[in-house]
């Protein structure tokens, strides 16, 4: 009786923005800090870099596969309880990886860290769109905590294996997130967060005019965002491990210049965000995707301080593209569908996030340098620039209806 009545007092509650933000970093700073972490763990198991990366591949995988259980689960319970179960999950998830004896153990340690951390997505942004006030701008910031997230891994996990090694990273970065989980269930307050299955409507019913050929746009632009964003988080740390060696050859110093490139880069979703809440969303897009293929692809040229630059250009790029999808997509698809929407987007865009790690290794070890890698991303990156061309033009987002 208890147990049930704690799901009920759940179901009638919301969370602020600003919890829901900090819950993003949480999120993409739990599934990275393994980008950093898998040189370390390799030397540990007896495995090289091209190796041990392989075995992340199953965490990326079920982030992404696992989005629409996450989703479903919301519309049966509800989004404010499937958070709280999102934090004590990747939290108790991340201390059990830091127990692994075998390579095996690891890869199954961080394959629940990832069907933990699919709940976010679609149910914390399914939350946030709930409120369609400055929605561009609100996704933008949300958008810098989960990359500040991604900034902060690298650091984080540096200064772990500096005065430790890698199990130490995932024992402290478990404990912040039951910690964090334990202040998010604090902070629920009353409010009206229903399932929302209880009041579905048909596919179509309450969508907006062109939303079949606006999600087939955005399904184009997830799924090569998806390999983009998760190559640029995965590879940029050990790319400067090895691009940067006249500057330093401190696994630490190179953390703290990764996360340097990603806090700056971040920032980036704040003026995208702003921009779409004033100007087409096609537009935006269409800058964004071009930028991302030039400078990803003269990342792959440059070294040293150069690189450093043309980096932090390169992710404010990809950094900024993440919060117009989502912006276009409350404009087309009422509230009762936006999870399972969500759920598919991050479905296609983390589990093509995944294939970054084994196609990278196999690359490697075919005999394939580190910048050759950057111009496929280029490459695939041109795929973006497609989809933004096909995507319906659409007035800026304050001048249209929010679908309900």
């Amino acid at each position: 009786m208890r147990s049930k009545s704690i799901i009920t007092s759940l179901q009638h509650r919301s969370i602020a923005d600003i919890f829901i933000n900090i819950s993003h970093f949480i999120d993409h700073f739990i599934m990275l800090i393994f980008a950093k972490a898998a040189y370390d763990a390799g030397r540990f198991f007896g495995l090289g870099y091209d190796e041990i990366i392989s075995y992340g591949a199953a965490g990326f995988l079920l982030f992404g596969a696992m989005a629409p259980l996450a989703a479903k689960s919301a519309d049966r319970f509800s989004r404010s309880m499937l958070m709280v179960v999102f934090h004590f999950g990747i939290g108790a998830a991340a201390i059990g990886t830091a127990f692994a004896q075998t390579v095996w153990q690891m890869a199954i340690g961080l394959g629940v860290i990832g069907i933990f951390a699919a709940i976010y997505h679609p149910v914390g942004i399914a939350m946030l769109l709930k409120n369609p006030k400055n929605i561009g701008f609100r996704l933008g910031v949300n958008g810098v905590f989960g990359n500040l997230g991604v900034a902060a891994a690298p650091l984080f996990m540096g200064v772990m294996i500096l005065y430790g090694d890698w199990r130490l990273g995932f024992w402290v970065a478990g404990g912040i997130c039951v910690i964090y989980g334990v202040i998010f269930m604090m902070s629920l307050t009353d409010g009206l967060e229903q399932p929302p299955a209880q009041k579905q409507t048909k596919m179509g019913q309450g969508f907006a005019v062109g939303w079949q050929r606006a999600l087939c746009a955005l399904a184009l632009v997830t799924s090569a965002g998806g390999f983009v964003f998760g190559a640029m988080t995965f590879l940029v740390p050990r790319y400067f491990d090895i691009a940067l060696t006249n500057l330093t050859h401190s696994i630490a110093i190179t953390g703290i210049l990764a996360s340097l490139v990603y806090a700056i880069a971040s920032f980036s979703q704040i003026g995208v965000g702003w921009l779409i809440d004033r100007i087409s969303a096609k537009s935006v897009l269409l800058v964004m995707a071009c930028g991302q293929v030039l400078f990803i692809y003269l990342a792959s040229h440059f070294t040293d301080l150069g690189l450093f630059f043309v980096m932090v250009a390169a992710m404010c790029f990809v950094f900024g593209q993440i919060p117009i999808t989502d912006a276009i997509m409350s404009r087309y698809v009422p509230d009762q569908w936006r999870a399972k929407v969500l759920s598919i987007k991050f479905l296609l865009n983390l589990c093509i996030g995944a294939t970054v790690l084994p196609l990278c290794g196999i690359m490697l070890q075919s005999g394939f340098e580190m910048f050759h890698l950057f111009i496929i991303i280029s490459i695939i990156a041109t795929f973006i620039v497609f989809a933004a061309l096909i995507l319906p033009i659409q007035p800026a987002m304050s001048a249209q209806e929010t679908p309900k």
